[in-house]
C-alpha cells in the first residue's frame, strides 16, 4: 500500500493555525513550530490550504502568483524551511493546486486587460455579449472590463482560467513541477472536474448553476488530468493528488479515481455533506442520522476507496453539525471520530476537530469575513428571504465556522495580537493545552483510534460490509485474512436497546453496558 492509502491527512489551513509574530494572522513559522505536535497526533501527510501571494478577496484561492508565498504568511525560505522540517519528522505536505481560476491581480490578468490582441488575453474566457450561467458564489459569472465580460464561476476576483488554451496548460505543468522539485508530496486539486469549458452558450435553467452542463466532468477536462499526469506525474513516483470535485456520483468519482486512467488517486466528493442541507421553503434543516448512513455506505461499496472527512476549511465544524455541541460534545465527537477512522478509506482531520472546536459565536453577519458568505447575503436580499430566515441561515452554515483560530489554550495560544477572524469564546475550555493533560479528551481519544488504526490490517487493508442501519445505529464491519471488526455507533441523542456480549477494544464511554447503547455512544468489537 502507499503511504496516502495506509496514512492520515491532517489539513492545515495557514491563516487560522498559529501565528508567530503577534499580527493576528497565522503563518509558516507558526505551522513550524507545532509540526511536532502534528506528528504527535500519529497523522502522515498536511495538506496545506494556499500560501500563495493572494489579495485574500478568497483567502488564497484567488491566487497572485503561483511561484511566491503571500507575506503575511512568511517568505520562500519559511516554506523551504516548514517542507525541510517536516520531511526530518516523517511528514509530507499536499498543497492545493487552483487550476479553474486566478485571481484578477495576477500578471496574467492584468497583462490581459491590456488589449485584446495581448498573448495573455487567451488565458482568460471572454464574450462580447455574457450568458446566462449561474455562479457558486451566488450572482452572474460575467464581469464587465471595457466592451467585454470575462467569466468567473466563483467571487468576482477570481477570474477563471482557459484550459483550451495549450500555454496555460503548461503553465499548470511548470507550476507543479516547481513545488514538486521543492520537495513536496502532491497536490489538492481544487474544483478539479469544472476547469473545462466545453462551450460558452446559454445553458439550461436550472435553480442554481445554469450552464453546469457546459464545464461539469467533460471529456476534455478527464484528458487534461491524464495529460498533467502523463508529463508531471509520472517523473514523480511518489506523488498523491486528491481532488476536489464538485457534484460528482459514484460512477463519476470512479472514472477519475480508476488507476486504468492515471487521472487522480482521490476523489472529495460532497453527498455525506449534503445530509444536513435545507429541504423545505422555510429553511428549517433536520439532519437525520439515517440519511448519513445510506450516503456512506453507498459510497464505501461503490469505491474501492474513498476520502473519509466530516469537516474541513469549506465545512462547518462536525460537532456542530452532526453531534450535540451543547449536552454531548465528548461523546458525539468522539462517536464521529470512531466512524472517521474506522470506515475504508484514507481520512482527513481538519485542524481542531481532533479537539472537538465547535461553530463560531458570531453575533453579527458584520464579523464574517467570508466572501461566499457575503455574496449569499446579497443574493438572500434580492430574493427578499426574509432577514432572519436569511441570517440563522448563515450563521449555521458560513464557512468561517471553520476558520476561526485554532484553539491552542485558554488565553493567547494563537496569537499575542488581535486576531484576523474572532475566536470562539470557549476557547477557555476547549483547547489542546486542556486537551493534552485530559486522559478522557478528544484529542487524547483521537490518538488512540489512530493508533489502533494504523496497527491494525483489517482497518487498512479490510473490506467493508454493512450490517444493520436501524433506529440511527450504524452497525458495519471490516474484514481482513478472517478476522473481522465490528463498529456500532449510535448517531443520535437517544438511547437504544442493544445485546452485545463481547467487550469493546475501544469506546468512547468509561465503562461497557452491553444491553443499551447511550447517547452517541460508539464501539469497536473485535469478533
Amino acid at each position: 500500500m502507499k503511504l496516502w492509502q495506509k496514512g492520515i491527512v491532517y489539513q492545515i489551513y495557514p491563516r487560522s493555525f498559529k501565528d508567530s509574530n503577534g499580527d493576528g494572522i497565522g503563518d509558516l513559522k507558526g505551522i513550524i513550530s507545532k509540526l511536532e505536535y502534528v506528528k504527535d497526533l500519529g497523522v502522515d501527510i498536511i495538506w496545506l490550504s494556499p500560501v500563495y501571494l493572494s489579495p485574500n478577496n478568497d483567502n488564497g484561492y484567488d491566487v497572485a502568483d503561483y511561484y511566491k508565498i503571500n507575506p503575511e504568511f512568511g517568505t520562500m525560505d519559511d516554506m523551504d524551511a516548514l517542507i525541510n522540517k517536516a520531511d526530518a519528522l516523517g511528514l509530507k505536505i499536499i498543497m492545493d493546486l487552483v487550476i479553474n481560476h486566478t485571481s484578477t491581480e495576477h500578471w496574467w490578468f492584468k497583462e490581459a486587460l491590456k488589449g485584446k490582441d495581448n498573448p495573455y488575453r487567451n488565458y482568460y474566457h471572454w464574450r462580447s455579449k455574457k450568458n446566462n450561467w449561474g455562479g457558486f458564489f451566488g450572482g452572474t459569472t460575467w464581469e464587465k472590463v471595457g466592451d467585454e465580460y470575462y467569466l468567473h464561476l466563483f467571487d468576482k476576483t477570481q477570474a477563471d482560467l482557459n484550459l483550451s488554451n495549450p500555454k496555460v496548460i503548461q503553465e499548470v505543468k511548470d507550476i507543479m513541477t516547481f513545488w514538486l522539485n521543492k520537495g513536496i508530496y502532491g497536490f489538492r486539486c481544487d474544483v478539479i472536474n469544472i476547469i473545462y469549458k466545453n462551450s460558452l452558450e446559454n445553458g439550461k435553467r436550472r435553480l442554481v448553476l445554469t450552464g453546469l452542463e457546459h464545464y461539469h466532468s467533460t471529456k476534455r477536462n478527464h484528458e487534461i488530468l491524464q495529460e498533467l499526469h502523463r508529463d508531471v506525474l509520472d517523473n514523480y513516483p511518489e506523488t498523491f493528488t486528491v481532488g476536489e470535485t464538485v457534484l460528482v456520483n459514484t460512477e463519476q468519482a470512479l472514472d477519475l479515481m480508476s488507476p486504468d486512467r492515471d487521472e487522480l488517486d482521490l476523489v472529495i466528493s460532497f453527498e455525506h455533506m449534503e445530509v444536513d442541507h435545507i429541504n423545505n421553503k422555510w429553511f428549517k434543516v433536520k439532519y437525520k442520522p439515517k440519511k448519513m448512513m445510506k450516503t456512506l455506505t453507498k459510497w464505501q461499496e461503490a469505491l474501492p476507496w474513498n476520502c473519509l472527512y466530516f469537516e474541513n476549511h469549506d465545512q462547518p465544524r462536525s460537532v456542530s453539525r452532526f453531534g450535540c455541541p451543547e449536552k454531548y460534545r465528548l461523546e458525539s465527537a468522539k462517536m464521529l471520530a470512531t466512524i472517521l477512522l474506522t470506515l475504508r478509506g484514507t481520512p482527513f482531520i481538519y485542524q481542531g476537530q481532533e479537539i472537538g472546536m465547535t461553530n463560531g459565536d458570531f453575533k453579527s453577519l458584520d464579523e464574517f469575513m467570508d466572501t461566499e458568505t457575503h455574496n449569499i447575503e446579497k443574493l438572500g436580499r434580492k430574493l427578499l428571504i426574509p432577514r432572519a430566515i436569511l441570517r440563522k441561515m448563515l450563521f449555521r452554515t458560513s464557512r468561517d465556522n471553520a476558520r476561526t483560530p485554532m484553539q491552542w489554550n485558554a488565553t493567547t495560544g494563537f496569537t499575542t495580537g488581535t486576531a484576523w477572524l474572532k475566536e470562539n469564546q470557549n476557547k477557555t475550555t476547549i483547547n489542546v493545552e486542556r486537551s493534552l493533560t485530559d486522559d478522557n479528551s478528544i484529542l487524547n481519544f483521537y490518538k488512540r483510534l489512530i493508533a489502533f488504526r494504523k496497527a491494525s490490517p483489517v482497518l487498512t487493508k479490510g473490506d467493508f460490509r454493512v450490517v444493520n442501519m436501524k433506529k440511527d445505529v450504524y452497525i458495519y464491519e471490516r474484514s481482513f485474512n478472517k478476522k473481522r471488526i465490528r463498529i456500532i455507533a449510535n448517531m443520535s441523542h437517544k438511547e437504544r436497546k442493544i445485546n452485545i456480549t463481547k467487550k469493546p477494544v475501544i469506546s468512547n464511554y468509561n465503562d461497557f453496558n452491553g444491553k443499551v447503547l447511550r447517547p452517541y455512544e460508539a464501539l469497536i468489537i473485535e469478533v
